[in-house]
């Protein structure tokens, strides 16, 4: 399984990584739909469902632009408020999602994995065609197969794959609006390219991240980062070819592409703000490794905007 598009001479990380954290721009959780029968919010759900029902695992993608966020909010438009909807009207029941990163509001998603308990076997293909009927195009089930013995969405995913758009260019592009944040300042890729590298390993990502409420203030909030790359996209760049034949003469769109165990709430945002400030000549490259260091948030001037982010992929 490759992890990045085939022109981009990118590796795929090396190793496993262990058991998943919590975080948002990946915040695992149980997330409820309407008339769940089970707990809702962030309790951890059970590996294996009760009561002889059936658990599925569905690969999901949407358009974040119209959602507030992946989580279920009472009456609020989310990702998880509309599937769970479908789901309980396909199968006549409440049920309950669980997703391996919920997703903040705006963000969009290629590869979002959830799981769902059902209370009784069911066709997948038919169930994925029924929902695709209701949800699509905002939201796109790819995938629903009945799930292997103790698979939780959350618990189970071994990485997150975000990737992050930057369209380089003088004036806005209507058609790239809702995927890339667009910047008017000429970018030194090799500049961010640079300064994205001492993220890669396991640190203390403090600076990054917002700290969750009731959390102590000096707690770390370790992360490992098992790949960090920026890159150009092409014309001829295969998977990017159709979102780049869509960039303008003058207009760059760049990309940057990150792989962790888990990610903590405006981390890869945080983390794409400052290194293009680091392209833009307002800060040192070795402001990242400092950065890191000191573990302080009031170092991070730039958060980049949420449509520019899209979580691609979860290895289990």
């Amino acid at each position: 399984m490759r992890l990045f598009d085939p022109d981009s001479d990118e590796a795929a990380p090396g190793g496993a990584a262990g058991p998943a954290g919590i975080g948002l721009d990946d915040v695992p959780g149980g997330v409820a739909g309407p008339g769940a029968r089970t707990r809702s919010g962030a309790a951890a759900p059970e590996s294996l469902p009760s009561g002889g029902r059936v658990r599925l695992r569905m690969v999901v993608a949407y358009d974040g632009s119209g959602f507030h966020g992946f989580a279920y909010q009472p009456g609020k438009r989310t990702v998880a408020g509309c599937l769970a909807e479908a789901i309980a009207t396909v199968a006549r029941h409440g049920v309950s999602i669980v997703c391996a990163g919920r997703t903040d509001a705006g963000v969009h998603a290629q590869g979002q994995v959830i799981h769902v308990d059902v209370e009784h076997e069911v066709d997948v293909g038919s169930l994925m065609r029924s929902l695709n009927r209701m949800l699509a195009p905002e939201i796109v089930v790819r995938e629903v197969a009945p799930a292997e013995r103790g698979f939780d969405a959350r618990r189970s995913a071994r990485w997150r794959h975000y990737r992050y758009l930057v369209l380089q260019a003088p004036v806005d592009d209507p058609l790239m609006a809702h995927l890339a944040w667009r910047v008017g300042d000429p970018l030194s890729l090799r500049a961010m390219a640079g300064a994205a590298d001492v993220l890669i390993g396991e640190h203390d990502f403090s600076a990054f991240c917002r700290r969750p409420q009731g959390a102590s203030p000096g707690a770390p909030i370790l992360r490992r980062v098992m790949d960090a790359r920026w890159a150009e996209e092409r014309l001829d760049s295969g998977v990017g070819s159709n979102v780049c034949a869509q960039v303008g003469s003058g207009e760059r769109l760049l990309r940057f592409d990150i792989v962790a165990q888990a990610f903590c709430h405006q981390m890869v945002r945080s983390i794409v703000g400052t290194l293009v400030d680091v392209g833009r000549g307002k800060r040192p490259l070795g402001d990242v490794a400092w950065m890191l260091r000191s573990g302080s948030r009031s170092l991070v001037r730039t958060i980049a905007p949420p449509h520019g982010l899209c979580l691609v992929e979860v290895g289990y």
